[in-house]
Parts: structure tokens; C-alpha cells; sequence
């Protein structure tokens, strides 16, 4: 029987593997799924079962939808439709690894844009640590390699993986603005609130010409790999998330996300596809950045006695869990 000392470890670990598995899982469904239809429909499955679960465990939660619609709507816009359709037009450019790696730099981008909104300007440690962080994102997606110009269309993907994360960042900071709700309610209640809009993008594009519709035959081919997707990295990578940092607090929560980029190397290298020198150094500086941006906030924390610092930070990590 496992020790509970290990729970919220374990836990994190899986939940970060998982998030993991979602870029190489993801990667063949865009051969055959627009990024755009591929959205509205790991959301449609992953937002029954997190309906599901709000209803069960959460507290009066649809009235709670009904009078933050507005809000809770832009919102799952921004953290599930700008985020995800944003990235996996990046994946079908560019590699698992890489989307991995500059999704591990999120912490850092919500740190500069804190700075840049609400004037919350960052230590010197941390804007090392979001310094390293860039270098990394930058070092797996070969943009000061002398060869980078053959390999523009990953560089274009690489940026539009990068710029979506901005979505997810902004989805992070309702969070905090909204602590009447659960981890589970908002995760839920913007993916219920948005679901509808992202189908009227979808069928709109579809319209135009733009984002091509799935056929039946498609969607059942690739049902076990979305059923996949909707349940493992969307909702259960989630709930073991939310577990482990509750347990462990904010700031070693974050620390796990290094095993994002490191578990897709990992199957990488597994499969027998070796990681280049590029994307093991990227994912190294990534993974040290966390960790000196961790070790900071583990100082701030004990400075302080804990509640100034922890309070940000818990509402960013608790949803930073459902990417």
C-alpha cells in the first residue's frame, strides 16, 4: 500500500506524465483532425465528465454558472479555445518535445505578465530564473541554429505554441479573481460556459473554408485516442494535480511541471527516436529555471510565514492543471 508521505508526489508525477502524453498522442490525431474541430471535441468529452463531476461534487454550481456566464465564457475562451487550438496549430508544425518544453515555461510568462498588468514586479532571482526559461524555449525550438531559416514552418509553430500559452496565462489569473469557486467548478464551469462558442468558431471556419469538419468515419477511427485525451490529460491529470499541491503547496507543484518535456524525451528515446542535443539542453535550462524559481519562492514563503506568498500562487497551480 502506498505511504501517504508519497500520494501527492505520485500524484503530481502522473499528472505531469500525462500532460506529457497528450502532445505525443495528440500529434497523429492533427494528420487527420483540424486543430480547431480537434478542440471542440476533446472539450465536448472532457467538459460531460467535468459536468458530471461538478454536479456530484460541487456546490450549487450552476447557479454559480448562470451568474458569472459573461465572465466565465471569456475566460474558457481564452484558457481552453485561444490556449488549445493555438497550441496544436503549433504541434502540427513543429515536434512533441517542443510543445512540452514551452508549455513548462507558462509559470514565467504568468510572472511577466503580472509585471506588465498589475505592476507586481518580480525579484531578481525570478527574472533569472524567467530569463533561463525563454533561453530554453528558444534553445529546443533550434532558433540560434545557422540552419534555422530550413526549418521556418517548426519555428512558426514553435511561436504559435508560444503565443497561445498567453490564453492559459490569462485563464490562470480569473482563477484568482474568482476564489468563491473550486479548482473542479471553474475548471467546469468555463469549459461548459465556452463550449458553445468554440463549436460557432468551428462551423463558421468550416464555412469558410478554413478548418475542414471531421467525418463519421474519422472521428470513430480516432475515438479510443480522444477518449484518451478528454479523460487521462484533461480531467484526471487535473484532479491528481489539484490532490498533489494541496498536499505539497503551490510552489513544489510547479516544480513538477519540469516532468512535462522530460517525460515526452523520455517515450521519445523509448521509441528509439534520440533527443537532439538542442532539446536536451533547451529542456535542462527549463527544468533549472523552475527549480531556481521554486527555490525562491520556497525562501519568500518562509520569510513571510506562508499566506502572503502561497495565496497567488495556489490559484495559478491549481489551474494550471487542465492544459
Amino acid at each position: 500500500m502506498l505511504h501517504p508521505a508519497l500520494a501527492p508526489i505520485v500524484a503530481l508525477l502522473c499528472a505531469t506524465t500525462a500532460w506529457g502524453s497528450l502532445f505525443l498522442v495528440g500529434k497523429p490525431l492533427l494528420s487527420v483532425l483540424d486543430p480547431l474541430w480537434f478542440t471542440v471535441i476533446r472539450y465536448l468529452l472532457a467538459g460531460l465528465l467535468l459536468g458530471a463531476l461538478a454536479q456530484l461534487f460541487g456546490s450549487t454550481p450552476w447557479r454559480k454558472l448562470r451568474a458569472r456566464l459573461g465572465r466565465l465564457t471569456l475566460l474558457g475562451l481564452a484558457g481552453y479555445g485561444f490556449f488549445s487550438v493555438l497550441v496544436f496549430y503549433g504541434l502540427a508544425r513543429s515536434l512533441p518535445s517542443h510543445g512540452a518544453v514551452i508549455m513548462a515555461s507558462m509559470p514565467f510568462t504568468t510572472l511577466l505578465l503580472r509585471w506588465a498588468l498589475d505592476g507586481q514586479r518580480p525579484s531578481a532571482v525570478s527574472l533569472v530564473g524567467a530569463a533561463m526559461a525563454l533561453a530554453g524555449v528558444a534553445t529546443v525550438a533550434n532558433v540560434f541554429s545557422p540552419a534555422q531559416a530550413a526549418d521556418a514552418p517548426m519555428l512558426l509553430g514553435d511561436l504559435l505554441s508560444l503565443a497561445g500559452t498567453l490564453g492559459w496565462v490569462l485563464y490562470t489569473r480569473g482563477a484568482a479573481a474568482m476564489p468563491e469557486l473550486s479548482p473542479l467548478e471553474y475548471t467546469a464551469l468555463t469549459a461548459v460556459a465556452a463550449w458553445p462558442w468554440m463549436l460557432l468558431a468551428a462551423l463558421v471556419a468550416t464555412l469558410l473554408g478554413l478548418a475542414p469538419a471531421p467525418t463519421i468515419g474519422v472521428l470513430a477511427s480516432q475515438l479510443p485516442a480522444l477518449l484518451y485525451i478528454a479523460v487521462l490529460p484533461t480531467v484526471l491529470a487535473a484532479m491528481a494535480f489539484n490532490f498533489g499541491v494541496r498536499r505539497l503547496g503551490a510552489v513544489a507543484g510547479t516544480l513538477f511541471i519540469n516532468m512535462v518535456p522530460v517525460s515526452v524525451l523520455g517515450v521519445h528515446a523509448l521509441m528509439g527516436q534520440t533527443p537532439s542535443a538542442a532539446e536536451l539542453g533547451g529542456a535542462g535550462l527549463v527544468a533549472l529555471a523552475l527549480a531556481v524559481n521554486a527555490w525562491a519562492g520556497r525562501k519568500l514563503t518562509a520569510g513571510v510565514g506562508g499566506h502572503a506568498a502561497r495565496r497567488p500562487q495556489t490559484g495559478a497551480a491549481d489551474c494550471a492543471c487542465s492544459a
